[in-house]
């Protein structure tokens, strides 16, 4: 096939790529040209803004699209109204973000969606995030027809070549072993997606061509914060890693935050992260053990020794300060 992406170089399209060239499809990434690029060198690429030019897609025919980056409704006409047809069938990646959030686990792609005060703003921040993805997945709709297109709402994705920052820095941490802490309740809702599952999986919605809205997610409820961290100590702690759980009243107290304890929801039990996969396996999503990815993200960052991102993660000396403050007696 000759699969177009849209983005398709940086972690989450990075693996859709690489999947659709071990498959041995003929792969096109437009994209600006910033992150990766070079690791592609045996595919076709459109280096463009999509916010500016699209004139490299005219007169250009191909069997699927795949639009990793959409993020204003905008951008998903002006990509439809570029291909005119000739993109072949459509998947586009949204996020678990677009739900209302649910009052119980289990809940599936039927669920209520978020509504944005001003559907004509196009000010992406975390309050206006799902909204607007809520409205590009109504876009592509538009553009393509239900029979025409793919929705894939991913929850957090991890593995190999994650630049967010937020679960290496676990993996980073319970490596180092010794006391952890850990930042309760253990059973908080929690659901991750390994990038290479998903991208194995949206190449088969482009061969298959499948339609439908899918959510993203691994694995099934009940599946807690707790459950991740032990994974991640299976995978990689040394024999000394023990996992301390502190009360998360007491630390937000203590003014930490998810993002000095990253993926924490700090204390709140958000049912967002308790949807229910059952369509998407149904579709084909298979999903590796979660020690494997893990395992995986922890060579990576051996191998390529990736920067720390700024602004997540809690210094070691101030874990040992919450730690001791929390056992006083110890």
């Amino acid at each position: 096939m000759r699969i177009l992406f849209i983005g398709g170089t940086r972690f989450v399209g990075r693996a859709m790529a690489e999947a659709a060239m071990a498959s041995e499809h003929d792969v096109t990434l437009l994209h600006r040209g910033r992150s990766s690029a070079s690791v592609f060198g045996d595919v076709e690429h459109l280096f463009t803004d999509r916010d500016t030019d699209l004139s490299a897609l005219e007169g250009r025919e191909f069997d699927a699209t795949v639009d990793v980056c959409a993020y204003v409704p905008r951008q998903v006409t002006a990509l439809a109204d570029a291909l005119d047809g000739r993109g072949g069938h459509h998947v586009l990646v949204s996020t678990m973000s677009v739900y209302a959030e649910p009052d119980a686990p289990g809940f599936d792609e039927d669920s209520p969606l978020l509504q944005l005060d001003d559907p004509s703003s196009e000010g992406v921040s975390g309050e206006t995030y799902g909204g607007l993805k809520v409205l590009c997945e109504q876009a592509a709709e538009a553009a393509y027809g239900s029979t025409g297109l793919a929705v894939v709402r991913p929850t957090y994705v991890i593995g190999p070549h994650d630049h967010t920052g937020r679960f290496t820095w676990w993996v980073r941490r319970i490596a180092e072993g010794g006391e952890v802490l850990a930042p309760g309740p253990y059973d908080a809702p929690m659901q991750v997606i390994d990038a290479r599952d998903q991208g194995e999986w949206v190449v088969k919605l482009c061969e298959d061509k499948t339609s439908g809205t899918f959510n993203s997610v691994s694995p099934s409820p009940p599946f807690g914060f707790g459950d991740l961290l032990d994974a991640t100590v299976r995978a990689v702690g040394p024999h000394d890693t023990r996992l301390t759980w502190v009360d998360p009243t007491w630390l937000t107290d203590r003014g930490e935050t998810y993002q000095s304890l990253p993926l924490w929801t700090q204390g709140e039990r958000e049912y967002s992260l308790a949807a229910d996969p059952t369509r998407a396996v149904a579709a084909g999503l298979t999903l590796r053990p979660l020690t494997q990815t893990v395992s995986d993200t922890w060579d990576w960052i051996k191998k390529e020794q990736p920067e720390l991102v700024a602004g997540w993660g809690i210094s070691a000396e101030r874990e040992t300060e919450l730690l001791a403050a929390w056992r006083p007696d110890a």
